[in-house]
């Protein structure tokens, strides 16, 4: 099934999501930056370098999003930044300085900049910053206050799925279309990395059916790089995969996270993919006329016919021949015609052979 009625949702002056643009490709960084702002740029340079054409980062206010009892946990994992999960997270996070200078920087080297906006304070922040979407993460995708007061900043919005079930879906698709339709819902399992049998790809299906006026995206944690190309050939306009500079670095998401030469592969596969999808158009094409020329068949005379004679099919043939005649296909257009003149055993039958 074809989306050929879906509005394209503009995202920058020259990037766009939409049925006749090329799938629109997040390099998720998250916080696999490590803390680190100057990793966080070579990854943002990594991404442009391997053909992104987005980097997304994590944007959250602490107090807002966890509760004080869940900040003060202590946090005994060998991936951990700090004894409590609230030391952890104010590791990773950020400063709002710091979120401009990311942004600079990726202007700078010429690649969209945006994250996750994962409580209200963030959402805000980035509306702020005018980035050119807003991601909404798996983790959110139940979270309707965030979501409407997403949706009202009229910024585009990009949700993953991940974590609830189809009624749930359809109440996100819902909560946004009563404040806009310019968003983009996102095939997501929400497990690192994701099992093959648990991965779903038809999901894909499902949404594009029932969300016919929407594009529709997909955001992988698998590993390898197959299943995601996959994804686009069911239809995502929007990939989205994280991206590390190390899969043995500290931290939950490297591991199914992409390294830069296979970021740098998707990329390929998937603009290679795209070029072969072609249009829905069954056309014949201009590398097949080699073999027109040579394996073609053509209507030839099986008997010898004397001009005047009706052409009935027990008079003709299918062959590959020289000259090259009326194509085996339009044999319609000879039986029951009358032949214009003699034409001997073998003999391609032209146009001119018939009346």
């Amino acid at each position: 099934m074809m989306q050929t009625t879906v509005p394209d949702l503009i995202i920058s002056a020259d990037k766009v999501i939409g049925t006749s643009h090329p799938c629109f490709i997040i390099a998720e960084i998250g916080q696999n930056h490590q803390g680190d702002i100057e990793i966080a740029k070579k990854l943002i340079q990594k991404a442009k370098i391997c053909g992104a054409d987005c980097v997304k980062f994590q944007k959250s206010h602490l107090q807002s999003k966890f509760t004080q009892s869940a900040l003060n946990r202590p946090y005994d994992s060998p991936h951990a930044w700090g004894k409590t999960y609230g030391q952890h997270k104010e590791f990773l996070e950020f400063t709002a300085d710091q979120y401009y200078a990311l942004q600079e920087f990726a202007k700078e080297i010429g690649i969209l900049f945006t994250a996750s906006g994962m409580d209200i304070e963030s959402v805000d922040f980035l509306a702020n910053m005018k980035v050119p979407f807003i991601k909404i993460g798996s983790g959110d995708a139940d979270n309707f206050p965030l979501i409407k007061r997403a949706a009202r900043t009229h910024l585009p919005l990009i949700i993953s799925t991940g974590m609830q079930d189809y009624d749930l879906v359809k109440k996100i698709y819902q909560c946004v279309k009563s404040v806009h339709s310019n968003f983009v819902l996102m095939h997501c399992v929400s497990s690192y990395p994701t099992p093959v049998e648990d991965v779903n790809l038809r999901v894909l299906e499902l949404y594009r059916r029932d969300f016919p006026d929407i594009h529709i995206g997909y955001s992988g944690h698998e590993l390898g790089i197959t299943i995601s190309t996959a994804a686009v050939a069911l239809g995502a306009k929007v990939l989205e995969r994280h991206l590390t500079l190390d899969k043995t670095w500290k931290g939950n998401d490297h591991q199914s996270s992409l390294d830069p030469t296979e970021f740098q592969q998707l990329v390929s596969n998937v603009r290679h993919l795209e070029r072969a999808l072609g249009t829905p158009s069954k056309q014949i094409q201009g590398s097949e006329q080699a073999c027109i020329y040579k394996l073609s068949k053509s209507i030839v005379a099986s008997k010898p016919i004397n001009k005047g004679e009706i052409i009935t099919p027990e008079k003709i043939a299918i062959k590959v021949s020289e000259p090259r005649g009326i194509r085996a296909g339009e044999i319609e257009t000879v039986i029951g015609k009358i032949a214009e003149q003699d034409v001997d055993v073998d003999e391609p039958i032209i146009i001119s052979t018939v009346l």
